[in-house]
């Protein structure tokens, strides 16, 4: 359970989240209060065939049955609230009010988690709190463009506390719990996979190792079978699939996620834009990834088309050194990095990535952020590039004081923690223990590349709300979008090259 420290950081948290209340919120508010509704007013053989609304159900059957759960109350507050007739935007004050704060409450997930994993970390568990509870990309997509990863994630966290525990059998169950809540965390399942058989189920001689197996397996398809179970026996389950895996929305979101497609975009582009200078005859893409529109058929106008299998083999083969890791040599200490790095394969090289996706290793690595000096560079480098890279979900006026005012505040205290953390000049302890490379002796905690990240981060920003107005107008609007998404790019790439370099030396 969560002690009085941690309490106070989420009710801190959940004040800031009240106060946001008012604040714009994106399509993803109707979409989950149209789920509200479906899953309340229609019988559960049809809620991922209804297509009464554009905003289908395409979350994995736990999430739709957390749903059906909110409802309940919902229709207390507000009968229209669980509607299918309400009507598409239904956003009337009792209906904000109800979903707003059902994410805060669902946050609770989070907190839980975020203790368990700090119960035997006090000496540094109010930084790490900060970087978990107080994450500012966290109240940016759930508590104002609105979510429920903070809810998601602490499911996560709490199946990682668990594998770190030795307690393996525990950890499986809750990643699967989370698999069937949501179906994009599955890009992890390799590496759990690799490590439990090895861990748990190897360990022990054959005839435990086998017992361990079945218990594995039990537990997982018992999950599994809870969740899709109805649905194989309605006859609905190809339909569920279909649902969960739309492969028709193409390579790339309306706004760019910042990763390795992002330079493949932009070679297509420039190449395009000399062999048609040099008087080559080049066909433009039927789909414009310039155009904010989500297109699939002939993205690419010289560079070779992406298909999901390409990007598929791509994130296996990246994310491969921590699977092997986990398989050689599973050591619970390892199991949050290895996490993480495949999460960050998935966002890199992923097929219709979302900016949103980085918090799936962003939050993970703030567990270990303080481990050695090395990770706190990087995390401070990381967690910053991040929450930058969803400046363009706030896209209203009203909301840049926010956004803009989130990410420095959670700057200062990184800084200020860090700088705390590490001014005596010795390694922390967790530094040797993890294998990381010891950096501790240099002076001062904070590095050129970093200075030089935020600097060129202003930069970005200054142009893109000040400078291009005033030099373009109304002009090539999508150009501060594709500018934010480029410079955010090279961030995530030092990242994934820098996890990869702790991964080949973890011992």
């Amino acid at each position: 359970m969560a002690d009085r420290l941690s309490w106070w950081f989420f009710l801190v948290a959940a004040c800031v989240k009240i106060l946001l209340f008012p604040s714009y919120h994106s399509t993803d508010f109707e979409v989950h209060r149209h789920w509200l509704a479906l899953t309340s007013s229609l019988p559960l053989s049809k809620w991922y065939s209804d297509e009464s609304s554009q905003w289908t159900l395409d979350y994995p059957p736990l999430f739709a049955h957390l749903e059906r759960l909110l409802s309940l109350p919902a229709s207390l507050v507000d009968p229209t609230i669980v509607s299918l007739s309400a009507g598409r935007n239904y956003s009337a004050p009792s209906a904000v009010l109800f979903q707003r704060s059902s994410v805060v409450l669902a946050d609770l997930s989070l907190l839980l988690a975020a203790s368990r994993v700090l119960a035997h970390s006090k000496e540094r568990k109010t930084l790490t709190l900060i970087l978990l509870i107080w994450s500012p990309a966290l109240l940016i997509v759930d508590h104002v463009h609105f979510q429920y990863n903070g809810f998601l994630l602490g499911i996560l966290i709490m199946s990682l506390a668990l594998l770190a525990e030795g307690r393996d059998l525990a950890g499986g169950f809750v990643f699967a719990v989370l698999l069937c809540t949501k179906h994009l965390f599955m890009v992890a399942a390799p590496v759990y996979f690799a490590y439990l058989l090895r861990h748990y189920c190897c360990a022990g001689g054959v005839g435990k190792g086998i017992a361990r197996l079945v218990a594995m397996g039990g537990a997982v398809l018992a999950v599994f079978t809870a969740a899709f179970g109805p649905f194989v026996y309605y006859g609905q389950i190809q339909q569920v699939l279909r649902r969960l895996f739309p492969f028709g929305r193409g390579l790339c979101h309306a706004y760019w996620a910042p990763n390795f497609w992002v330079f493949y975009i932009m070679l297509d582009k420039g190449l395009a834009f000399v062999l048609g200078k040099l008087g080559f005859s080049i066909e433009p893409p039927k789909a414009s990834f310039t155009g904010g529109l989500v297109g699939d058929s002939s993205p690419f106008a010289v560079l070779p088309q992406v298909t999901p299998a390409i990007t598929f083999m791509l994130v296996l083969l990246a994310m491969s050194p921590s699977i092997v890791k986990a398989f050689l040599k599973p050591q619970p200490k390892f199991i949050v990095r290895w996490v993480a790095y495949a999460y960050t394969c998935g966002f890199m090289f992923g097929w219709h990535v979302h900016e949103k996706a980085s918090l799936h290793f962003t939050i993970p690595l703030g567990i270990i952020a303080m481990d050695s000096l090395d990770d706190a560079r990087h995390y401070f480098l990381l967690s910053i590039v991040s929450c930058y890279s969803m400046f363009p979900l706030l896209f209203e006026p009203q909301e840049y004081p926010i956004k803009v005012l989130l990410l420095a505040i959670h700057t200062t205290l990184m800084w200020a923690g860090f700088s705390s953390h590490f001014s005596t000049g010795t390694a922390p302890e967790p530094n040797k223990r993890n294998g990381a490379k010891d950096s501790s002796k240099e002076k001062g905690w904070i590095g050129w590349l970093e200075l030089c990240c935020l600097s060129g981060i202003v930069g970005v920003e200054i142009w893109g709300q000040f400078l291009h107005p005033y030099v373009f107008g109304t002009r090539l609007p999508f150009l501060p979008l594709m500018l934010v998404s480029l410079y955010c790019a090279f961030g995530m790439m030092y990242s994934w090259i820098w996890q990869l370099r702790q991964i080949i030396r973890c011992t």
